[in-house]
């Protein structure tokens, strides 16, 4: 590797579950080049996720890549960020909208050289995710092609709660008068009530309110929790707090307003369980060791079950390999004995 090359920069697009997974690639690219990635991706909270993550160094974001470029300024002062940077080796994820990704890194003076994209493969939609950034990891632009590759390859995704997280979340726990072993429920997706209520109900991710709030009920009436905390992000706030109602118990919080990523991330580190759709926050909270029950729509299980480190309890229900269509048909009472049966850290 040329000793003036910048770190690897890694150009990903992804929701949040996308982004953990991403770690995998992310932890193999740092060991084969020596220093931690640089990361382009969209959304507020790509940074508050991955920074400080021990394979990420920079996490650079653009809010738009829909947007014609003679338009937009923030395409602009990304080119001119990017053309400021040493050359290095450059991995593509992404496989929709790879031409306008080609022309950013044109405009900045990217050779094709310094260049990996992602191809599809013909045996990809057998393997899980991990095992996809692992084979493109092992790859390398034409430039570097004389480094070796990672030495080995992470069997899971990788994330550390910074320590300024745990301490900010114990005094909040504290304020709330959260103690002992606390519960984890994720009932909505990114596209819960993205256009409205009647279109979260033909959601494949749905599962009803009142199922939510008979879970709650028992996992506490088991004493499988001494609370039950009801996580998303602010625009489910509602759908939570009908939960919360609907389960008629003042230990199920409806928190969807009140966990940004890093508080969520040390949540997950402490929690005893948890029970969740498909989603991101089941990806982070198993990368993070919390044991968890996931219920699954018609995605395939074999690309998406999140993983995390040896040991960590993963029960998965409904998916392409049970015919599932969406999560609603699965039965609750699976739901619950599974819940029940997860074997759960200590709080």
């Amino acid at each position: 590797m040329p000793p003036s090359s910048a770190p690897p920069l890694v150009l990903r697009f992804g929701a949040m579950g996308d982004m953990v997974l991403l770690t995998v690639l992310l932890e193999m690219l740092a060991e084969r080049y020596g220093r931690p990635c640089d990361v382009l991706t969209s959304g507020a909270w790509g940074p508050a996720l991955l920074q400080g993550q021990p394979a990420v160094g920079e996490v650079i974001t653009v809010p738009s890549r829909t947007r014609p470029y003679w338009s937009d300024p923030r395409q602009w002062a990304l080119v001119r960020r990017l053309r400021q940077r040493r050359p290095g080796p450059v991995y593509v994820c992404d496989l929709t909208k790879q031409d306008r990704l080609q022309r950013w890194l044109c405009r900045a003076g990217i050779g094709a050289d310094h260049l990996l994209l992602r191809q599809r493969q013909e045996d990809e939609d057998r393997l899980h995710w991990i095992e996809r950034w692992h084979r493109f990891g092992q790859l390398a632009p034409p430039a570097w092609a004389g480094v070796p590759p990672a030495s080995r390859l992470p069997p899971c995704p990788r994330l550390v709660v910074p320590p300024a997280a745990r301490t900010e979340l114990r005094a909040w726990l504290e304020r709330r008068g959260l103690y002992g072993p606390l519960w984890l429920l994720q009932p909505g997706s990114k596209r819960t009530h993205k256009r409205g209520r009647l279109a979260a109900l033909d959601d494949g991710k749905w599962w009803p309110p009142r199922q939510w709030a008979r879970l709650a009920k028992v996992l506490l009436e088991q004493g499988r929790a001494a609370h039950v905390l009801l996580c998303g992000s602010p625009p489910e706030q509602p759908l939570l707090e009908e939960i919360a109602a609907a389960s008629g118990d003042a230990r199920v919080h409806a928190l969807g307003d009140a966990l940004p990523i890093p508080r969520l991330l040390a949540l997950a580190e402490v929690a005893c369980g948890m029970t969740t759709v498909d989603t991101g926050p089941a990806h982070a909270a198993v990368a993070l060791g919390c044991p968890a029950v996931i219920l699954f729509g018609a995605v395939p299980r074999r690309i998406w079950l999140p993983r995390g480190p040896a040991g960590t309890p993963v029960t998965a229900l409904g998916g392409a390999e049970e015919g599932c269509a969406r999560i609603a048909d699965i039965a609750p009472e699976r739901v619950i004995e599974a819940s029940l049966a997860l074997p759960t850290r200590k709080a």
